[in-house]
């Protein structure tokens, strides 16, 4: 039990101390800074936003713009110092007590002697297949889409909407790609990086306040038109669970037949019935599915 209490401690100002390190450009390699990227990609983003705007009545400081940019460094700093660094620590420590220290003999697939950039793409691949499927999930079953209610939320998109999302999707996510990269072994930490990166810019810009479709690559890349009709108030018929699930790829939901692009719309309603009985504060959002409907 001492261990686990260690683990759990530690894990507090172990990433309070690489948080600072990052703010204060001390990490390194110096690629590694989460902190800056997220900052210097946000800023980016949101300049295409007021260069090219999609919905150009939609003010530069739209609706929760203010509350969307918290959830951002809440959800990847805040709420990872507080509990869910620790939490992920002592969950690993368990579950290697178990089924002992050498993963390795859960890899099904080992990628270490395959062409490094061959292994970036079957990483990059497989984590968003996962993703994608843990995102259906939060759409089809009732008491994970009471948490995922948050995210849908948004009444006007815009590049931060990206991370506004329940805390417990943390807790959802990470486990299921902690599984994937289990079970394909041979993947480095810079891939991860790579693939970290790229994921974050495409959300983004999923969310953004710009006109893009990428053309042919429709098929295959997640893109603000797609994306804005997941979160559209009025679905298509026969789609009462949603569509576009897609993470970075839209590739799986033309595969899955979970694509659909009515029209090519910026001003469609965005949210879901009965969006008023969410909490429209921070503080109220963070325990929504945790309380019985009124």
């Amino acid at each position: 039990m001492n261990q686990y209490i260690d683990v759990f401690l530690r894990s507090f100002s172990d990433f309070a101390g690489y948080t600072w390190r990052e703010i204060t450009f001390q990490v390194d390699p110096w690629y590694v800074n989460y902190f800056w990227w997220l900052v210097l990609l946000s800023l980016v983003i949101w300049g295409l936003e007021i260069a090219f705007p999609w919905r150009k009545n939609q003010a530069i400081i739209r609706k929760d713009f203010w509350l969307d940019t918290f959830y951002m460094f809440f959800n990847f700093y805040i709420f990872k110092i507080i509990i869910f660094m620790a939490f992920s620590n002592v969950t690993e420590l368990f579950f290697k007590e178990i089924v002992g220290e050498d993963l390795s003999r859960f890899v099904l697939f080992d990628l270490s002697e395959v062409n490094w950039w061959l292994q970036l793409l079957i990483f990059f691949v497989a984590t968003d297949f996962i993703q994608w499927f843990t995102h259906v999930t939060l759409h089809r079953f009732d008491f994970l889409w009471q948490f995922h209610k948050v995210h849908h939320s948004v009444e006007q998109m815009g590049f931060a909407a990206h991370l506004r999302y329940h805390w417990m999707e943390n807790v959802f996510y990470t486990p299921m790609k902690y599984i994937a990269v289990m079970l394909i072994g041979g993947f480095t930490p810079d891939q991860a990086y790579i693939v970290f990166y790229f994921a974050i810019a495409i959300g983004h810009l999923n969310h953004a306040n710009i006109h893009l479709t990428y053309g042919p690559l429709k098929y295959i890349l997640n893109n603000p038109v797609m994306h804005l009709w997941h979160h559209a108030y009025n679905l298509p018929e026969n789609r009462r669970y949603g569509i576009n699930f897609g993470i970075t790829l839209s590739v799986w939901d033309y595969l899955f037949r979970t694509a659909s692009i009515p029209k090519d719309d910026g001003e469609i309603r965005l949210g879901f019935p009965e969006m008023e009985k969410i909490p429209s504060s921070f503080w109220g959002q963070l325990f929504q599915g945790f309380r019985k409907s009124k």
